[in-house]
């Protein structure tokens, strides 16, 4: 992936011009408000300097009526050194009196517009429509107050120091807009491309992923909280793919090498009864074995079938009673050749009648998977017990062998789909690792539990508790 192609650089780009763009419109604010302020304060020094012309004018009309206009020539040429103001005197009828050229006679009348706006108020603003070429003037105008002396008063004053004060404050601004600009460029920058390095490695490793390599993990990041909890998702998440895939591989595996057993020993046994390697005398024997044989693939086919069906959400228990201790027997008599080869002793296998509204083949699939467990891990020589009880209506069917039991941490994860206790994997090599995990699923369905019991190194037992008509009961809790 390119750099330019990361969200993350789109997002410290659009940053970058909505910075560019706050700074040019906070420049042209600040200076626009910076200027039009200077410019007021510069309008209000010429005001104060027209009415000080104004103040000295009426003085001296007072004391020297013949001779006030000299005065005010005088004192206009002083202003106009020392503080750049022009000052211009027009009679009541817009003629010039006092020109600051000098040149009364050639300055052009005020015009009936300027002398009736002065007639209701003083005049102060930016003016280009009374000064020679239209360049843009200060002014400020006022009509005497002196019935005695009617005259207007008009002062001009260029612009320059107000374009010299704004230019100071364009460039000032400039130099900190840059300096602004250069710094969030680089604070953003080196933020960004943080992201951008992990964006990166994300797109990387999850293309791994996405090609069944899941050899490199997402490093912990400080970004942010959330980046983090994604880090820790994608690679939860990769190592449930790893490991469902090396489960998945192993059930495989074992799902061929179950079909194989049962079918070699069946077509074995079949061809030896047709080409007369068996005698006639003890085809029956071998028939059973055969049998035997074809219910194990039955039931090893049902549990993968029921599994799927779990998953879909469309298995449907056909409740019928049943005769559970029968059932168990039942079960029981499919491993008496295994019972015999490790020399088991059987326990309360005999006992009294007990009976629920069960879906007898699903509940047979369930003792048979307990069975086949507790006949592979008991001890040579060991035991298997049976129990059969009823309390407060909650049937309860029991099976217990002795051996090597559990540990309290392998109880917690006995029911998990494909999972394997460590001393189990040397013992059972074919085993899918599926029938606990569709027995507890079986036994929910009746409203009930699956509930395991193990002291480590004397025993380990599964007990089945269901109420004794789940059509009639909601779920029960566990005794």
């Amino acid at each position: 992936m390119n750099y330019k192609e990361s969200s993350y650089y789109k997002i410290f780009r659009l940053i970058i011009i909505i910075v560019f763009c706050i700074l040019v419109v906070l420049g042209a604010v600040i200076i626009s408000v910076s200027s039009a302020i200077y410019q007021r304060s510069q309008l209000n020094s010429l005001k104060a300097s027209g009415e000080l012309f104004i103040s000295y004018i009426s003085d001296a009309y007072h004391e020297a009526p013949d001779i006030y206009i000299d005065t005010a020539e005088r004192l206009g040429s002083k202003l106009a050194q020392e503080r750049q103001i022009r000052l211009f005197m027009y009679d009541e009828n817009g003629v010039c009196l006092v020109c600051a050229d000098g040149e009364p006679e050639s300055t052009p009348a005020l015009s009936s517009q300027m002398r009736e706006q002065l007639g209701d108020a003083d005049y102060l603003d930016l003016n280009t429509s009374t000064v020679s070429q239209s360049v843009p003037a200060l002014t400020f105008g006022r009509k005497s107050r002196e019935p005695d002396i009617p005259y207007y008063i008009i002062a001009y004053q260029t612009t320059d120091d107000v374009e010299a004060f704004t230019f100071v404050i364009f460039v000032i601004y400039i130099v900190f807009a840059l300096a602004a600009m250069a710094v969030c460029y680089a604070f953003f920058r080196y933020k960004t491309r943080k992201y951008i390095e992990y964006e990166l490695q994300l797109l990387k490793i999850t293309g791994q992923y996405a090609k069944g390599d899941f050899s490199e993990k997402l490093l912990p990041t400080e970004l942010s909280a959330n980046l983090q909890l994604i880090s820790d998702h994608v690679n939860a998440v990769a190592s449930r793919i790893e490991k469902s895939e090396e489960t998945s591989s192993t059930f495989i595996a074992n799902v061929s090498h179950e079909l194989r057993t049962p079918m070699t020993t069946i077509g074995g046994f079949v061809d030896g009864i047709l080409d007369g390697t068996i005698k006639k005398s003890r085809q029956q024997e071998y028939l059973i074995l055969v049998s035997q044989e074809i219910q194990r693939l039955r039931i090893l086919i049902t549990s993968m079938l029921n599994m799927s069906r779990f998953e879909a959400g469309t298995m449907r228990p056909n409740f019928r009673e049943t005769n559970l201790t029968d059932l168990v027997i039942k079960v029981v008599l499919m491993f008496e050749k295994n019972i015999e080869a490790k020399e088991l002793q059987i326990e309360e296998l005999d006992s009294s009648r007990l009976t629920a509204v069960v879906d007898a083949d699903l509940m047979q699939q369930v003792v048979y998977n307990l069975v086949e467990n507790a006949v592979k891990f008991v001890n040579k020589g060991g035991t298997l017990s049976f129990r059969f009880d009823k309390k407060d209506n909650i049937c309860i069917v029991g099976i217990r062998n002795t051996g090597e039991g559990l540990k309290d941490s392998e109880i917690q994860q006995v029911f998990d789909r494909f999972y394997k206790t460590d001393s189990s994997r040397g013992k059972d090599k074919t085993g899918l690792g599926l029938g606990l995990s569709i027995s507890r699923k079986i036994v929910h369905l009746h409203n009930g539990h699956i509930v395991v019991k193990s002291v480590y190194g004397e025993y380990t037992e599964f007990q089945i508790q269901i109420p004794a008509d789940p059509t009639k009961s909601g779920p029960i809790k566990k005794i």
